[in-house]
């Protein structure tokens, strides 16, 4: 048992050690990103980077009280964190409280204050899955008590997501699902009957709204309207071409200049492209295949089924955030509205991803 421990205390140390590395890269690049836009609309260069800065205080605290958190009350809670999670994002909706922004219903505004509520619930559902399956754990192949429950979680979680709309998150919580399913040991035959269920409805889904099905065209061919929905991968990939093997150097950007929109935000790996080139490419892409490999390490050596479960939907769910972000950015998925895990510009989500790295930390501890 010492030496699990200290394994695990190892593999934290890593993994927090390559958390601290993508949250300092956030840092520069949110500078070097923004600061032209920023200097053109808030009259400042430091405007984005002094609030993502400011936005770590909330972070670091909320890191801190999920570390600490007794077990017992944690699991007395999670229900709860799940359900007003759910419930704010569903406010969203509200024309007197949400706040349209890219055409998405995603933001929050009360008192003044804007906020991402799905980012919360995105780690609380995987959370309350986590119990769930704990509780579960030996009714796994009922399809009433364990499969029909997990669903409807899904479902109206989906629902909401869908209403905003945020297609993106919806994809990613479903692959991040199927992992679970598969490891949980669900049936086979509720798996491949889930699974083909969903191809009619995702094709539904994508041919409902006109914008969805062009994103696919544009996806295919953003050529086709260069200076109107292709305009903005085609300057990603004009910023990750430019940077070549060396980049053109911190700060140094062209496209920063007005030419890529949301250059410090979902598009902000473009930018790091170009400025860094490959190098500076492949070793963003190293430290997250690190926080895949160090953070899956952690959840295998988790001590119980919720600490387990819920570990590997946080991992795994981050992980494919940035799998579709990096891939959005270099043309082979259409796009998506994900922003990349520590690095892009975002309060709402830098406080939601140091609550989950709070969870692990208390996860860490627990005893089976």
């Amino acid at each position: 048992m010492t030496e699990s421990r200290d394994e695990i205390k190892k593999d934290l140390k890593y993994f927090f050690l390559v958390v601290l590395a993508l949250t300092l890269i956030g840092f520069i690049f949110i500078y070097s990103s923004s600061s032209v836009y920023a200097l053109e609309k808030f009259g400042s260069s430091f405007y984005f980077i002094k609030k993502q800065i400011l936005y770590l205080i909330p972070a670091i605290l909320s890191f801190i009280v999920f570390a600490i958190l007794p077990e017992n009350f944690l699991k007395k809670i999670v229900f709860f964190l799940f359900f007003i999670s759910l419930f704010l994002t569903a406010l969203t909706l509200s024309p007197d409280m949400g706040l349209k922004m890219h055409g998405s219903s995603r933001w929050l505004n009360i008192a003044g204050f804007s906020f991402q509520p799905s980012e919360f619930l995105k780690l609380f559902l995987f959370l309350y899955i986590g119990f769930f399956l704990e509780k579960k754990r030996k009714k796994v192949k009922s399809f009433l008590h364990s499969y029909l429950p997990f669903l409807i979680i899904l479902g109206i979680t989906f629902i909401v997501l869908l209403k905003q709309p945020d297609f993106g998150s919806v994809a990613t919580i479903f692959a991040t699902a199927l992992v679970i399913f598969f490891v949980a040991n669900f049936s086979l035959i509720h798996l491949g009957v889930t699974f083909l269920i969903s191809l009619p409805v995702i094709v539904y889904l994508i041919y409902s709204k006109a914008y969805r099905l062009n994103r696919i065209l544009i996806f295919l061919n953003p050529w086709s309207d260069p200076q109107g929905s292709g305009f903005q991968i085609i300057q990603s990939l004009i910023a990750i071409g430019s940077g070549q093997l060396w980049g053109v150097g911190i700060s140094n950007s062209a496209q920063k200049f007005f030419y890529l929109p949301m250059q410090h935000t979902d598009f902000i790996f473009p930018i790091i492209a170009e400025e860094t080139g490959l190098v500076g490419s492949l070793i963003i892409i190293s430290l997250y295949l690190l926080f895949f490999y160090f953070g899956l390490r952690l959840a295998l050596k988790m001590q119980t089924d919720f600490a387990f479960f819920a570990t590997l939907g946080f991992v795994v769910l981050t992980s494919l955030q940035a799998v579709v972000n990096l891939m959005v950015a270099c043309g082979l998925l259409p796009t998506k509205g994900l922003g990349l895990p520590f690095i892009s510009y975002g309060g709402t989500s830098l406080v939601a991803l140091y609550c989950m790295l709070g969870l692990i930390a208390n996860f860490s501890r627990w005893e089976s």
